[in-house]
């Protein structure tokens, strides 16, 4: 599902229409408001790209963008079933 490149962590997500797709981004955003970590992200119909990166860190990979990477796999394996 992930995959590292570029000094980022790199996820495309898709659902079967955009109410899936906003209400798994809703979802995550809440999660990265706790974590205090935010993805870049865009959205196109059923389709969400995210992005994680550690833009404090030098715009690396860290910790933080595993442990975020981590809650939204288990948010996607809710809309997945």
């Amino acid at each position: 599902m992930w995959k590292e490149e570029d000094n980022k962590l790199s996820a495309t997500f898709r659902f079967k229409d955009f109410t899936e797709a906003f209400a798994f981004m809703t979802e995550v955003a809440f999660h990265a408001e706790k974590q205090n970590h935010h993805p870049n992200w865009s959205n196109v119909w059923n389709t969400v790209k995210i992005d994680l990166t550690t833009h404090d860190a030098g715009n690396t990979v860290t910790q933080k963008d595993h442990t975020l990477a981590k809650s939204i796999r288990h948010i996607y394996k809710k809309y997945s079933l």
